[in-house]
């Protein structure tokens, strides 16, 4: 592992600079941390070495492993990748980032895990939601009680969106609301998860899904994630028993709805108040937290365990999804 101290920003190479890839480097290059990209595609290379005429490029990213001066990676890759370059990384004895999900196999995730720790690099996941400010605010905010004893969660994340050939919806957009479940209620364990699905567009990669998760303390978890679907919907709300949270994610905004009903069953309504509003930043907080995690060796928020479970999570709803299929 290349040594840096607190005072220093590490030297970072971004592997797959397509698409995402892309805002992963700019956002490295503006806080001074780029310097390297790696692409076997000309295509996505070529015009952002132009735009980042400082760092080094690479065709092949094993190049990028091979230099001493690189203290970490951050990889962007299409997702069946991800493991063969996470581990080459860490064996290199490079702290690694990789997007979401950072597998597709539950057990290779796991085993990231454990050569991660062999090697004492850093490991973390890009769920990029949680760096949304509104959702450790969430997490602080509901730890308080301000909504009494929470009963339940459900989730929209749907859109006419990009399909894969490689993945389903609930792989490509649900990692993201499993995530935000896990962080804002970590002690809760999961008791049940029913998935359904359907798959329109290709025979065996579902679009539209639904999960469904029962956690312990009788908390009950709903997710709706497609991208077959004519409007884009990005939404939280959760039922608690003195208050109801609803999260826009589109405007960043997060609604107290003062409404129930009682043990009457008579309808309560004192009105509803923005409580909170985030900001359009998260991937720049997200790569500060990298860095900083880097420089101070500290556990990051979504570390490669945090990672690996919402694969687990995944994949047994993935388990469930295929046997429908037969």
């Amino acid at each position: 592992m290349a040594a840096t101290t607190k005072s220093e920003t590490p030297n970072v190479a971004v592997i797959g600079v397509g698409g995402w890839g892309r805002n992963l480097a700019r956002n490295l290059n503006q806080l001074g941390a780029l310097c390297a990209i790696a692409d076997s595609d000309q295509l996505n290379l070529a015009p952002l070495a132009a735009e980042l005429s400082k760092v080094d490029t690479h065709a092949d990213y094993q190049e990028a492993l091979k230099d001493t001066s690189i203290d970490a990676v951050v990889i962007a890759t299409p997702v069946p990748t991800h493991y063969d370059i996470a581990r080459a990384a860490i064996e290199a004895g490079k702290d690694v980032f990789v997007e979401k999900p950072i597998t597709l196999e539950a057990s290779e995730a796991w085993k990231l895990v454990a050569l991660a720790e062999q090697h004492q690099s850093l490991l973390m996941v890009g769920h990029l939601l949680l760096f949304q400010p509104a959702i450790p605010w969430l997490r602080d905010y509901l730890a308080e009680g301000n909504i009494g004893t929470v009963h339940s969660i459900h989730q929209k994340r749907l859109g006419l969106g990009r399909a894969r050939s490689h993945e389903n919806a609930l792989w490509c957009l649900g990692s993201h609301d499993i995530a935000v479940q896990r962080l804002l209620f970590p002690e809760r364990t999961i008791e049940q998860i029913t998935a359904h699905g359907q798959a329109i567009l290709q025979a065996g990669i579902e679009d539209d899904c639904h999960l469904n998760i029962s956690y312990s303390g009788g908390l009950e978890s709903h997710l709706h994630c497609s991208w077959l679907w004519p409007n884009r919907d990005r939404a939280l709300m959760i039922i608690g028993s003195d208050g109801i949270i609803e999260y826009d994610e589109i405007e960043q905004v997060i609604t107290l709805h003062r409404k129930g009903i009682d043990d009457a069953l008579v309808n309560i309504d004192n009105g509803s108040e923005t409580i909170q509003r985030g900001h359009d930043q998260p991937l720049r907080l997200e790569m500060e937290h990298f860095i900083a995690c880097i420089q101070r060796r500290e556990e990051c928020l979504c570390d490669g365990r945090f990672g690996a479970e919402v694969v687990d999570i995944m994949a047994k709803a993935g388990e469930q999804l295929k046997s429908k299929q037969n």
